[in-house]
């Protein structure tokens, strides 16, 4: 059979199978992330004639893959949150943000040096990979679409954390990349890195964000209403803007994941009650759901063809550690002193889904320079990545739901 004709179908197959994951999901309790990843293992057993997904081969391929998924739900991820953006009510993703990525990058990191004996560059970087949280498979764990009465803390908290974080995993990136490249003696690159990579950066992504998203609330909202011949009131232009937002943020060196997710959030506050913001936010879902299938089934493909092959059973008990204990523990430390229930507090701290996040951070870093222990950190990556899907995945709908039933409401926020 033609390999590219069968490759067409299985990625048919798959974005059709989108249209019925809701359902399957909500009546099942299994995410559709564990469904893709199993089906991605059962094609790529049974089928020779498929391209081997090679991660490490193709890191540029995968770079770049996971960074449109990303860009894509950054956007969706900020249109969903019916919560006008103030620092008093985002105390909470603002609190995992601050305290609880540093701890797991600290932690991980400390644990992959000591127990795995990795040298201390691969070790920075296997915290910064894993330590934001992913936006794109944690739609079981997120809030829906835009304009619900529902007020969900837990739900509010992880979306929020997902799209703030996910960005601001770049600067530790490139921590790792700069201890990396360190000559003897010579610690400039490290003060490079704190006003360059961490200060300067962040803050061009976050006015690139409100500026942009102002300007695009603008266009959209006033523009197009005053001056008829001008119509862009169509759902894609949220792609199309997310794209557009990522690479001018980029072009002048600030990071773009920073600048979707704050833009998407300015434009989420412009006109808030206004309709169009579900269309909006509809088609972004729609292109991510997409990708996310296919991007899913290559990575159950890759687990056949040898990405666990350079894990180790301390690498595998670290990765585990990671899920239940560290971050877990990180959350709630967080957390410490906010009015959320404790068992609010504990499904916040636990549904820390990793994912395509991490892909891409990890991808990103080896292209830019090589690490010791580069088969290393794939193995350990796309173990938690599968660790997190199968926890996750098996239990985030059951949780989510009874959280809702007993602490969520139409009345405002507790914070």
């Amino acid at each position: 059979m033609d390999n590219y004709v069968v490759t067409i179908t299985l990625i048919g197959v798959a974005a059709l199978g989108m249209a019925w994951m809701p359902s399957f999901t909500k009546k099942t309790g299994i995410s559709d992330s564990v469904v893709y990843v199993l089906l991605g293992v059962i094609a790529y057993s049974s089928m020779d004639m498929l391209p081997k997904p090679d991660p490490v081969r193709y890191e540029d391929y995968v770079k770049h893959i996971t960074e449109f998924v990303i860009i894509i739900s950054l956007m969706g991820g900020g249109l969903k949150i019916d919560r006008p953006f103030s620092f008093r009510s985002w105390v909470v993703p603002f609190r995992m943000l601050t305290i609880t990525m540093v701890l797991c990058i600290a932690l991980l990191a400390f644990l992959a040096f000591s127990v795995l004996h990795f040298d201390l560059p691969s070790a920075l970087l296997l915290g910064a990979v894993l330590a934001p949280t992913d936006p794109v498979l944690a739609a079981d764990v997120q809030v829906g679409p835009p304009l619900e009465k529902t007020k969900d803390d837990v739900r509010f908290s992880l979306t929020a954390e997902a799209g703030m974080n996910d960005g601001m995993g770049f600067p530790f990136t490139w921590l790792a990349i700069s201890v990396a490249s360190l000559a003897p003696n010579d610690a400039s690159s490290i003060f490079e890195w704190f006003a360059y990579d961490f200060v300067y950066k962040i803050i061009a992504g976050v006015i690139s964000g409100i500026l942009l998203g102002n300007l695009l609330g603008y266009l959209i909202f006033n523009v197009s209403k005053r001056r008829k011949f001008i119509n862009i009131n169509d759902g894609f232009i949220a792609v199309a803007s997310a794209l557009l937002i990522y690479g001018l943020t980029e072009l002048i060196h600030g990071y773009g994941f920073i600048a979707v997710f704050v833009a998407a959030v300015t434009l989420r506050n412009y006109e808030f009650e206004n309709e169009f913001h579900k269309d909006l936010h509809d088609f972004s879902d729609q292109v991510e759901r997409i990708l996310v299938a296919v991007v899913l089934l290559v990575f159950g493909g890759s687990l056949v063809h040898g990405i666990l092959d350079s894990l180790t059973w301390p690498m595998a008990v670290v990765g585990l550690v990671f899920i239940v204990i560290i971050r877990p523990l990180s959350g709630m430390i967080g957390l410490i002193g906010t009015k959320l229930h404790n068992k609010e507090k504990l499904g916040i701290s636990f549904y820390g889904i990793r994912g395509m996040g991490s892909f891409y951070y990890l991808s990103f870093a080896l292209a830019e320079k090589d690490f010791l222990y580069s088969k290393e950190l794939w193995s350990a990556v796309s173990f938690i990545v599968l660790l997190s899907v199968i926890i996750h995945g098996l239990t985030a709908t059951t949780v989510m739901k009874n959280l809702e039933k007993n602490f969520s409401s139409e009345a405002d926020y507790k914070f």
